[in-house]
């Protein structure tokens, strides 16, 4: 709770100070009691905002809908060599926060980005290692194509990638192939699929359900959780100052040029050490 509240604060978040849980259901080998602990009506942080550079670009604000607190599902492995798959179920049960962006980023450079921004901010302050190989950070990407001025396309959600190189790589595959597919006459059929790094391709692994299908309802084992502004006042305390006002104040401090002053600050030991040498 503690880690939301922070991720929350770093992100100019709504914070909910009343929070519901909610039993996610669902029939998956993934998920051997056929329901998921998470938040559905009520998340502990809404309405947030990151703000992503990428380079030759204007600098965009990238909408975050949500951050919730859920237990994570087991693992599926694949292998291709066997007619099996394997549950790999070590890390099921294992609290997370899944932060949901709004369908604002329009290219495989900018979603590079906002995951970045996003590793730099929760390693900052401390909730989470980034370490990708082990999977405590990772990404579901979801990937729908349009025409310009026209609605919003069908998505396919990516699952779990553990890399920013395959994230643009899977992203890339995907909206080529939704192009492909739209523009020799096929519909895209809302799903869930994976990327395969040697092939460098994306295949689909089931139909993707809607929130009508996973028949939430709030947990009955678990009561509302009722958030103080006392303890959001002591998390704020005790967060470290966050990168885009370190930044900020380097610039007016030191006088250096805004460029130098955010590549100072994408890492917290790189920003000590410089004003380490400054005050020396």
């Amino acid at each position: 709770v503690e880690s939301a509240i922070k991720l929350g604060l770093s992100t100019d978040s709504t914070l909910n100070r009343e929070n519901r849980f909610a039993r996610k259901n669902y029939f998956y080998p993934d998920l051997p009691k056929g329901y998921q602990i998470s938040q559905f009506d009520l998340p502990i942080c809404e309405h947030g905002r990151i703000e992503i550079e990428v380079e030759g670009q204007p600098a965009r604000t990238i909408g975050i809908t949500r951050i919730h607190m859920e237990e994570d599902a087991g693992k599926l492995v694949h292998d291709d060599r066997e007619p099996v798959s394997y549950v790999d179920l070590n890390r099921t049960g294992t609290p997370l926060l899944e932060i949901v962006s709004e369908p604002d980023l329009r290219s495989p450079a900018e979603a590079a980005a906002y995951l970045k921004k996003l590793h730099a901010i929760v390693r900052w302050i401390g909730i989470c290692d980034g370490n990708m190989q082990e999977g405590s950070f990772r990404c579901d990407a979801n990937v729908s194509v349009r025409k310009p001025g026209a609605a919003l396309g069908t998505r396919r959600e990516i699952k779990n990638l553990n890399s920013f190189k395959f994230m643009q790589q899977a992203i890339d595959y995907e909206i080529r192939w939704q192009i492909e597919q739209i523009e020799d006459g096929h519909a895209i059929q809302q799903a869930t699929v994976l990327f395969d790094p040697d092939t460098g391709e994306t295949r689909a692994m089931r139909t993707k359900e809607d929130a009508a299908d996973y028949r939430y309802f709030p947990d009955p084992d678990l009561p509302p959780l009722h958030i103080s502004e006392q303890w959001v006042q002591e998390q704020r305390e005790l967060m470290a100052e966050l990168p885009r006002t370190m930044a900020a104040r380097f610039v007016a401090d030191y006088g250096l040029p805004e460029y130098d002053a955010t590549t100072l600050t994408q890492s917290k030991a790189m920003a000590g050490y410089f004003e380490a040498a400054a005050e020396a």
